[in-house]
């Protein structure tokens, strides 16, 4: 008989995390009285029998053909915030539950996407070049340069990143203009929000912002949603940062429009592939920042996704939605095409 996922019980739990010992203890104890059997991310025998009685996974990783096969597992946990690769059809069509720890890192993502604002508007690279010259002189054109206060932050997602970018937008003295999936009401760190649901195009946020920060989810919607229009509608003083994924920007176009002036400078903590191949034209921008897809930790980083997970085991018990669960809405299938 086939097993009823929508049965909410939790009888085991399989945990390929490796966290510390006083840490996991916490997730034993919310996860009482099911049996919490941890595995080592490496031990693909002991990872294929504990799946066979599964009520609950929670995984370093992305789902592969092992979780969507196990005949009992009815919600996975992956720890961590992009779940692009775990969006796939067969979740849904196996009824399957599927979180993240999306949030856990937001303050030092928004950081990092300022990271990059202030360097390209300061012209980081090439005042460390002068430091690294022991140059003391000044920049022909600096004086044109405008700072961020007063200027407009374009931000793309309304997600936990976004929603910290809003914040340090306007401790900047930006204006913020928000473009999302799903209507909202007005936030409080935001002047104007946009949604696709309601009919909004990118075209007011490309038109008027200074900097666009990317932080939406990588989804068929999202797939190139920058590309050559895009670029010819921002304006020629504007940076655009990426800290989401890197296919969300049609990469080709990007060298375009960077060799064609249409844009000022990028950002980019993501890109298509990784790593950047070292003949990537990205790499000798001098107007291009690029960072490899890290950003420094929180300290309190582990916590915030034990406490994410607590919080949807109560949920789960409960039968009540799941935070930074998938949905139908943010199937990946490009991957499988490009």
């Amino acid at each position: 008989m086939q097993y009823d996922r929508r049965n909410r019980s939790i009888q085991y739990v399989m945990s390929t995390l490796m966290f510390e010992p006083d840490e996991m203890e916490q997730l034993r104890q919310a996860f009482a009285p099911a049996e919490f059997v941890q595995v080592s991310l490496w031990d693909d025998t002991g990872i294929a029998r504990a799946l066979e009685h599964a009520d609950v996974a929670l995984i370093v990783g992305d789902l592969d053909e092992r979780y969507l096969g196990a005949p009992r597992l009815a919600w996975v946990h992956c720890d961590h915030s992009g779940l692009t690769r775990s969006a796939v059809p067969e979740v849904f069509e196996r009824g399957l539950i599927v979180t993240g720890s999306a949030g856990r890192s937001a303050p030092a993502l928004a950081q990092h996407g300022f990271y990059f604002a202030l360097g390209l508007t300061f012209d980081a690279r090439r005042l460390f070049e002068m430091q690294d010259a022991h140059l003391w002189r000044f920049i022909e054109g600096y004086e044109k340069k405008l700072a961020l206060w007063g200027g407009t932050l374009g931000i793309v997602g309304f997600g936990h990143t976004a929603r910290e970018m809003a914040r340090l937008g306007k401790a900047f003295g930006m204006r913020v203009i928000v473009y999302r999936r799903s209507p909202a009401e007005q936030a409080a760190d935001v002047d104007r929000m946009l949604s696709s649901d309601d009919g909004d195009t990118l075209g007011p946020l490309l038109n008027e912002a200074d900097v666009v920060m990317i932080a939406a989810q990588l989804t068929d919607a999202t797939h190139h949603l920058f590309s050559a229009d895009e670029f010819a509608q921002m304006k020629s003083t504007a940076f655009i940062i990426n800290m989401a994924r890197g296919e969300i920007i049609d990469q080709n176009a990007l060298v375009k429009a960077l060799h064609a002036g249409e844009i000022a400078g990028a950002g980019l903590d993501v890109a298509t592939p990784e790593p950047l191949p070292a003949d990537s034209p990205l790499w000798d921008f001098p107007n291009v920042m690029i960072t490899p897809h890290v950003t420094p930790a929180l300290p309190d980083r582990t916590q915030r996704s034990i406490d994410i997970i607590v919080e949807n085991i109560r949920r789960y018990r409960g039968g009540r939605p799941l935070l930074n669960a998938l949905t139908e809405r943010d199937v990946y299938t490009q991957k499988q095409r490009t």
